[in-house]
């Protein structure tokens, strides 16, 4: 069988190499007919991907070039043309809460139990793509839908399914377009971690979903798109989800995808999006984080005007992010899609109640905001918040699944109002900065040990999390920033030391026995890399998954 993952060598079958390690059960994902699939994926669109990225950069010198970004004069007809996307399934018409997490199999069991719409079911940020999750999480999927999913912790906890009817419905995040899997090879080339994840999913799913019957809310196969940074990108997916239904038998416009606006270039395309998208578009998320760390990548260079403040200064109300949230509510509901709002990460803590009901308040206030809006649904990365956003849409939607008969805030939407990050107020601070080091150093060290979704300072994280860290601290290097509160230049040899003052602490705080056997040091030298290196590399896990399993 190709991809034997019984002795952990590589394996070839047909110019196919699985060359993973030893995962459990891995047989049962990666058989020959799905290895084919992935492959088939990987031969029809490995070309188009490549040029898609090689556009990213050609289109980040263009922006360093300019110092802007506006709406594409070229696709102005289809801003200004009536058309609507394909009607939502059963499944999806209410989305007023949805979860999110990587899909280990305690996760898998809370998310869909949460009493939440839908569970992001994460193969993306949430989860650190070592090939025991990649592989691990399809099989969990696959027993989630079979009713045979089940976890036990050393302690002796049971979690089980609840009934059928009343679980979340699933939507899969694959990979984004940028990241390789090194451990699956065609024609000597490494898959597309958006292909293999996506077919993988595809493969063993999407008839037993179908089977199930409308009035199920797992149903059909859903997805959710990340990273996405131009309608062109759309398009290359909308093509997988043609290819992929005709190579399978199943009717074209099955397939559902929600794409998150979590980059600035995408902020700019949204209705081309949709349109390319118009036979398997859901609608589009609010993705706040990626969103910001994706304004610095892009005008990390433009001068004192993009400088992003202390990244816990900047929020929903910040003008530039209102003006983005506008957008998106009003185009999702022209063009008859959800606009899903943002992610509440807070994790609720029954250590310290006065802590916890501010958070919870600060939790309902921004849901309130977002269901106030226009938003059809949002976001929370924890089973004890769902009843909170459910109780702020609740108070909105009533009845109704949504709200696209909504049109969403009025006023026109400027490029200038989505690039006005100065008007954002705040400041850079050393205490901004020494956050930045100490959630991105904590971050990383557990992403390299398989962890995705990480508990920091009560906060769930996720690699956006890091990506914000890194990125702040190379553009208030870079842009000669005078820190507010203590006047000192921020510079890489302060970094440095704040660097190593939190591996002291850290090391004092863990004992030497619990710090030694996690990789604090890796990471400390990988996130020194990517906020420090002169040259900017556009996403940290690029050089950071030669160090994962």
């Amino acid at each position: 069988m190709a991809g034997d993952q019984g002795t952990g060598a590589s394996r070839v079958t047909a110019a196919v190499t699985v060359a993973g390690p030893r995962v459990d059960r891995a047989e049962e994902v990666l058989t020959p007919q799905a290895l084919a699939f992935v492959a088939g994926l990987h031969r029809a669109f490995e070309g188009r991907r490549r040029e898609l990225l090689a556009r990213r950069r050609e289109r980040r010198v263009e922006i360093a070039r300019t110092g802007t970004l506006d709406f594409l004069p070229g696709t102005a007809d289809v801003r200004a043309a009536d058309w609507r996307v394909a009607e939502a399934p059963r499944a999806l018409q209410d989305r007023r809460v949805e979860i999110t997490g990587p899909t280990d199999r305690k996760m898998a069991i809370n998310a869909l139990n949460s009493g939440a719409k839908v569970w992001l079911a994460d193969f993306e940020d949430a989860t650190a793509p070592t090939w025991e999750n990649v592989i691990g999480g399809q099989v969990n999927l696959i027993d989630a839908f079979e009713g045979r999913i089940d976890f036990t912790t050393p302690a002796g906890k049971a979690y089980t399914l609840g009934p059928a009817a009343e679980l979340a419905t699933v939507v899969v995040r694959p990979r984004g377009w940028h990241l390789d899997e090194k451990h699956l090879l065609v024609d000597g080339e490494p898959v597309a971690g958006a292909l293999l994840d996506f077919g993988l999913y595809f493969f063993h799913n999407a008839a037993r979903l179908l089977a199930r019957g409308a009035d199920d809310p797992n149903s059909g196969p859903y997805f959710y798109l990340p990273k996405t940074e131009s309608h062109l990108e759309a398009r290359l997916w909308n093509d997988v989800f043609t290819h992929a239904q005709a190579a399978l038998g199943i009717p074209h416009g099955t397939i559902r995808a929600t794409v998150l606006i979590e980059t600035v270039t995408a902020a700019f395309e949204m209705d081309e999006i949709l349109f390319e998208l118009r036979d398997h578009a859901a609608g589009l998320n609010a993705g706040r984080w990626d969103y910001l760390f994706s304004l610095v990548k892009n005008f990390r260079d433009a001068g004192a005007h993009y400088i992003l403040p202390d990244r816990n200064t900047v929020t929903m109300a910040s003008p530039f992010m209102a003006a983005y949230t506008r957008l998106l509510v009003r185009t999702c509901h022209r063009r008859g899609a959800h606009a899903i709002g943002g992610m509440a990460a807070f994790i609720p803590s029954r250590k310290d109640p006065e802590v916890n009901a501010a958070a919870l308040e600060k939790v309902k206030a921004d849901k309130d905001r977002e269901a106030g809006q226009g938003f059809d649904g949002s976001w929370v990365a924890h089973p004890d918040l769902v009843p909170v956003a459910r109780a702020s849409f609740d108070a909105v939607l009533g009845k109704r699944p949504h709200q696209k008969d909504v049109p969403g805030p009025a006023g026109p939407v400027t490029a200038a109002q989505l690039l006005d990050i100065a008007g954002a107020g705040g400041s850079c601070t050393r205490h901004g900065l020494h956050n930045a080091v100490q959630v991105g150093l904590r971050y990383i060290e557990a992403w390299l040990r398989g962890l995705g979704a990480v508990a920091v300072f009560d906060m769930m994280e996720d690699v956006a999390t890091a990506e914000i860290s890194r990125s702040q601290i190379w553009q208030w290097i870079h842009n000669d920033v005078v820190l507010a509160d203590t006047g000192e230049p921020a510079t890489a040899d302060l970094v440095r030391r704040l660097v190593a003052e939190e591996l002291t602490r850290l090391r004092a705080g863990l004992g030497e026995k619990a710090y030694a056997a996690g990789r604090w040091d890796e990471a400390a030298r990988l996130f020194e890399q990517v906020a420090l290196d002169e040259e900017f590399v556009d996403f940290l896990t690029l050089p950071a998954l030669p160090l994962l399993g």
